[in-house]
């Protein structure tokens, strides 16, 4: 049987007894001890801290910034534009330049199917670009916890975890920064 085997089979033994206990002093109120589990090699991630400073991280969120700026600028264009036909027809809704009603309503049934086609265009690059950014976050993940899998088996840790889940954790625990010089160092790799 190996230790971690004896381990587990130990903290499943405490479990039953403090159950046990639980049930047969129902009426008590107990303060329970905490539970030591040794032989585990645990540390964990600073996820927040990891994704400030992992460089390809950053550039994927440069390139979205980037491309937003871009879209909204040519959106922003666009709009303006259809905004000056709308009020050059306007001035000449007001000024009685059509020589009919049927032209007048004609060049309004353009002019909304412009906005319509241009509010649709707003919703499809909106729709695109959440899953561009599901998709990088998805890459993103799946690169961190291949190399956590890989780290992971030259360092032997039984758990590893990320910070925002615990309450409290030692610093010596904490392998954040090698887990980030090594992200680094492929992903600098990868792009000469």
């Amino acid at each position: 049987m190996t230790s971690k085997s004896v381990s587990t089979a130990v903290l499943s033994a405490v479990m039953i007894l403090g159950f046990t206990q639980c049930v047969q002093q129902t009426n008590v109120p107990q303060q329970q001890a905490p539970v030591a589990v040794s032989g585990l090699k645990l540390a964990y991630v600073d996820v927040d801290s990891l994704l400030a400073n992992y460089l390809f991280y950053q550039d994927l969120v440069e390139e979205m910034t980037r491309k937003e700026e871009n879209y909204r600028l040519a959106l922003t264009e666009e709009y303006n534009k259809l905004q000056k036909e709308i009020n050059d027809f306007q001035n000449k809704v007001q000024n009685n330049v059509y020589s009919s009603a049927e032209r007048a309503e004609s060049e309004r049934n353009r002019l909304l199917k412009k906005q319509q086609a241009l509010e649709e265009k707003s919703r499809q690059y909106s729709t695109d670009f959440d899953n561009e950014g599901a998709a990088n976050s998805e890459k993103i993940s799946e690169i961190v916890d291949n190399y956590i899998k890989k780290y992971n088996k030259t360092h032997g840790f039984d758990m590893i975890i990320s910070k925002a889940s615990l309450l409290f954790a030692d610093e010596a625990l904490n392998i954040t920064a090698e887990i980030l010089d090594g992200l680094n160092a492929e992903y600098k790799s990868d792009n000469k």
